[in-house]
C-alpha cells in the first residue's frame, strides 16, 4: 500500500510541476506576443500559444477574477505559482505522511 501512496504522491507532483512550467512558459509567450518580438500569425506559435492558454486558462481564470491587473500587469499567475509552490512543499508531503501513517507503511 505504501508504494502506491507514494505513487500517486509523485504523479500529483510531477502534474503541479508540469502546470507550473506551463504557467511560466505562458506568461513569457504572452510577453513576447505583447511586445511584437513573435508573432501569433505563425501557425507554430498559435498552437503552442493556444495549447498553453487551454492548460492554463482553467487555473489561471478563478485569480484573474478576484485578483484586479495592478496597473495593466496581471499578477494572477504569480498568485498561483505561489500556491502550486506551497502545496507542494508542505501540503503534499504532509498529506502523504498522514496516508501513510493511517495505513501502517511509514
Amino acid at each position: 500500500m505504501a508504494a502506491i501512496i507514494h505513487f500517486v504522491f509523485f504523479i500529483l507532483a510531477a502534474l503541479l510541476s508540469l502546470l507550473w512550467w506551463a504557467i511560466i512558459i505562458s506568461a513569457v509567450l504572452s510577453w513576447l506576443v505583447a511586445f511584437d518580438i513573435i508573432n501569433l500569425r505563425n501557425q507554430a506559435v498559435y498552437q503552442i500559444s493556444n495549447f498553453l492558454d487551454r492548460v492554463t486558462g482553467p487555473v489561471l481564470r478563478p485569480f484573474q477574477r478576484i485578483i484586479p491587473p495592478l496597473g495593466g500587469v496581471d499578477i494572477s499567475p504569480i498568485i498561483v505559482l505561489l500556491i502550486i509552490t506551497g502545496v507542494q512543499r508542505y501540503i503534499l508531503p504532509a498529506l502523504e505522511m498522514t496516508l501513510l501513517g493511517l495505513f501502517g507503511g511509514y
